[in-house]
């Protein structure tokens, strides 16, 4: 198999950055920043050689084993020039052999588009941008927003990206994601797991020098947590799945509080709760309308394991949890007014559709809650992001 263009993309970067960090060994603090741009992506090579390109996994891995032994002989200084020269060297050969056999074939940039999931990455943009206006008490920087809202979107593009690979068997025998671009044949599972290696190891590099570590490293635990724990795990083997998985689309209110104070407390955790107890009732409501295409696919999902009726009491019991759990942060002081005022009147009407299909789990009702669910949610965290800025 042929490496891909954002393979050899991440291969260039990893050559230039490499190479900067070797040239800025007395820039200080510059020189340490340019380590974190250089790692994610020798990391991300080695990623995708291991599982998509066993031919160059030895000249990637070298090219990381010397880059990390480099930094770690920072006390000897002959040998950590020595190890940067030789890391930089087995670098540029691993970039020099992903050019080896020709270009793939193109792939139609509606595609790529579609990798990423935009209509789920708007809503987590949204929290994520919410949580960073709560977090500085008003609108932040334009630049430092710029960068972490583009990093988020990485993050949450190459997490979307595994999930089509690792998903395709699944969504090939659902109705509603035969036509992915993975399980419809349009891009090779090989592309689309070096697009989405390549858009986390980005994100980190993004998030990491001009924000913070700290958000870096909250956005790269949310994309292996919905990828490993979640898709590769939790999705095939409990009808628990969601609720456990639901921690991964609850991580982007953290990423924006990071971003935008540097530390994660209390409000965070609020935000990150809400999300979380948010979405077993919104998936379950979906999964009561394609039951049939999860239960063909074999997947454990609540609706096809215990039935129409104990998901619907399930979906009023954490709904039950989500709208007392949005009062609390009013309680304790973290919101105002506008936040209050909007979690009353989006909770009761959240209630009343939970309620509503508890009594009768029908097609209808459930379409009503899921649908009025990615509402709630959007116009909760614009009250999050407009409550700080208007009081």
């Amino acid at each position: 198999m042929k490496a891909g263009p954002w393979l050899r993309l991440c291969g260039l970067g990893a050559t230039a950055s490499v190479g900067l960090v070797v040239a800025s060994g007395e820039l200080g603090i510059a020189h340490r920043a340019l380590v974190l741009v250089a790692l994610p992506l020798l990391i991300a090579l080695v990623v995708a050689a291991w599982l998509a390109h066993r031919r160059l996994l030895g000249v990637t891995f070298a090219s990381l084993v010397l880059f990390l032994a480099a930094v770690a002989s920072w006390w000897s200084e002959p040998l950590h020039l020595a190890l940067a020269a030789l890391a930089f060297a087995a670098t540029a050969a691993a970039a020099a052999c992903l050019y080896r056999g020709g270009r793939t074939q193109p792939v139609a940039w509606r595609d790529y588009v579609a990798l990423t999931k935009p209509r789920i990455m708007s809503l987590l943009l949204l929290t994520g941008g919410a949580g960073m206006v709560a977090g500085a008490q008003g609108l932040p920087d334009p630049v430092l927003a710029g960068a972490t809202m583009l990093g988020l979107a990485l993050a949450c593009g190459g997490a979307s990206a595994l999930n089509h690979v690792l998903d395709r068997d699944i969504d090939r025998s659902m109705k509603r994601t035969a036509s992915r671009p993975v399980a419809g044949g349009r891009v090779s599972p090989e592309l689309a797991l070096e697009f989405g290696v390549a858009l986390s190891a980005l994100s980190f590099v993004l998030l990491a020098s001009p924000v913070n570590v700290l958000t870096a490293s909250l956005a790269l635990v949310g994309n292996l947590f919905y990828v490993l724990v979640y898709t590769r795990w939790l999705k095939r083997s409990t009808p628990q799945n969601i609720v456990i998985g639901g921690a991964a689309g609850a991580v982007p209110p953290l990423v924006g509080w990071a971003a935008a104070t540097g530390e994660l407390t209390l409000p965070a955790l609020y935000l990150f709760l809400i999300v979380f107890f948010w979405t077993p009732p919104h998936f379950w409501a979906l999964a009561l309308l394609i039951k049939r295409d999860y239960a063909a696919a074999r997947i454990p999902m609540l609706p096809v394991v215990r039935g129409d009726r104990e998901t619907a009491r399930q979906v009023l019991l954490y709904t039950f949890l989500l709208v007392a759990l949005t009062l609390l942060p009013v309680a304790t002081g973290t919101f105002g007014p506008v936040y209050l005022a909007a979690a009353a009147l989006l909770g009761a009407r959240f209630l009343q559709l939970a309620v509503a299909l508890f009594r009768s789990a029908t097609p209808a009702r459930a379409g009503a809650l899921f649908h009025y669910s990615l509402a709630y949610l959007a116009l909760l965290f614009i009250a999050v992001a407009v409550d700080p800025v208007l009081l």
